[in-house]
């Protein structure tokens, strides 16, 4: 078989308009966080590892821990402020971290800053806890709840919705994006939740836009399929949604998505 990996993962090659995403969602987060009630939280040395929590009216109901995409090499999170209405409007805190990006680090080391980071968020707000996380925090989210990430909250996991993620990373090494993350073989292995073994008790909900690329559709499968051993897993191919429209939802309480992460 003679793929073209690259374009097989090039999602903004795929989506007609993709340009416009970013400075819509942007003007969106800006407005929601003039009149969000949040606190920002350092979680490690690096100037990019912020993190802010977002608090509902009450005592919230627990923590949705979600973490942004951008191939783990470009965005940060206070672009998606305002994906955290949906969950805030179901009484739920709201932490999105910050991490730092390659080619400065590898994907091993996000990894390990994302799971530091959620012993953080864990710390600040008490109950069951959600992760979620879109495209490259797809991939995160999903790592978070592997056999050899160390949780002092893992007891409090009770849902992981990873989003349009990748979970079997081989296929990127033959991208031009590994000049950036540096991935050989066996890091591409030991980062990729499909290749490892999930620990028991959580809910897997994997999402994916039905109109997204194959790889991504396929991924998403690949990973509820070989996890269904270890825990309760669901697969939703969101309905007309592409690469960046599918997180739009978790704006509104009463979407799908919102329902997925944060509802009952």
């Amino acid at each position: 078989m003679n793929t073209d990996w690259d374009k097989a993962y090039d999602n903004s090659g795929a989506v007609p308009g993709s340009d416009a995403f970013g400075p819509k969602w942007e003007a969106e987060a800006a407005a929601y966080r003039e009149t969000a009630s949040f606190t920002s939280v350092s979680t490690g040395p690096h100037a990019r590892e912020q993190m802010d929590i977002f608090w509902p009216g009450g005592t919230p109901k627990g923590l949705v821990f979600h973490i942004h995409g951008g191939y783990w090499r470009s965005r940060e999170p206070r672009l998606w402020s305002h994906l955290a209405q949906g969950a805030i409007s179901r009484g739920w805190a709201f932490a999105m971290p910050g991490y730092v990006l390659c080619p400065e680090v590898r994907i091993a080391d996000i990894t390990r800053q994302i799971q530091s980071a959620l012993d953080i968020a864990a710390d600040n707000v008490a109950g069951p806890i959600r992760i979620s996380g879109h495209s490259a925090g797809g991939h995160l989210a999903a790592r978070m709840v592997c056999e050899d990430v160390h949780l002092n909250c893992w007891d409090r996991v009770e849902r992981i919705i990873p989003i349009s993620g990748v979970f079997d990373l081989r296929p990127l090494i033959h991208t031009q994006m590994n000049v950036d993350f540096r991935m050989t073989l066996p890091d591409a292995i030991s980062e990729s939740p499909a290749l490892l073994t999930p620990k028991s008790g959580a809910q897997l909900v994997a999402w994916v836009g039905a109109a997204e690329l194959p790889e991504f559709v396929r991924q998403n499968a690949l990973l509820a399929n070989v996890w269904s051993p270890f825990m309760s897993t669901e697969m939703v191919n969101a309905a007309a949604h592409h690469h960046f429209n599918v997180i739009e939802g978790m704006a509104d309480p009463n979407d799908p998505l919102t329902l997925a992460i944060a509802g009952d």
